[in-house]
């Protein structure tokens, strides 16, 4: 068993699009029309292009305990996924150059460097680099 897709629930899909290929650097793997305006939508990490995908999932558009869910951890400070990198700094650096926001900026937490961003459909997103 492993896993293929996992999903993260974005308000506007081709927003998130442009900021998950544009500014994190992911891959567009699948973009299939389902109806309604809403696409099974899918970006790989350009470093393993047969690795898991990820899903810019509509679902706070349609299902309101997704929104209710998603808006909670917002508040909360809580990210709803974490991605890994080599050099948090490094693309702290590099995001905020971007004009991307930040929560938490790069700290040292033990045995991990962790920094904490918005990325712009309702989500915050948590880098780790392993020390």
């Amino acid at each position: 068993m492993k896993v293929s897709v996992i999903g993260i629930p974005v308000r506007d899909q081709e927003k998130a699009l442009q900021f998950y290929t544009e500014i994190l650097g992911f891959v567009k793997k699948h973009d299939i029309p389902l109806g309604g305006g809403n696409r099974w939508l899918t970006v790989v990490s350009k470093e393993d292009m047969d690795g898991p995908e990820i899903l810019l999932e509509p679902a706070p558009n349609h299902f309101e305990p997704t929104k209710v869910y998603q808006e909670a951890l917002m508040e909360a400070g809580i990210p709803y996924t974490q991605f890994d990198v080599q050099d948090v700094q490094a693309e702290y650096d590099r995001m905020i150059k971007l004009g991307v926001e930040f929560s938490v900026e790069p700290k040292s937490m033990g045995t991990v460097k962790i920094a904490i961003f918005n990325d712009t459909c309702g989500n915050r997103i948590q880098l780790v680099e392993y020390l």
